[in-house]
């Protein structure tokens, strides 16, 4: 991976997240990632729409939405998902 390539978390946490065709669904609140290995399992939601309130996503104990960062298809001024990743 390049160096330019790189991204860190504290770059990520505020992003606006959106799907592919516009919707917004809230800002990146944290990042969930597994210890050991470092993968990236969930960004957490913060401000989640009325549209994201709708669908019937994973939620942890405190009742954050979590989206699987699988379903992160491009980072730049926003984080883009595929919606159809999700529901």
């Amino acid at each position: 991976m390049a160096e330019e390539d790189k991204k860190f978390s504290r770059q990520l946490i505020g992003k606006t997240v959106v799907s592919k065709t516009g919707k917004r669904f809230g800002e990146v609140g944290d990042i969930i990632f597994e210890t050991r290995s470092g993968e990236l399992i969930h960004m957490m939601l913060t401000n989640p729409t009325s549209y994201t309130e709708k669908l019937e996503l994973e939620k942890d104990k405190e009742g954050n939405i979590l989206i699987p960062f699988s379903a992160v298809i491009a980072i730049g001024d926003f984080m883009v998902i595929a919606e159809e990743d999700i529901i």
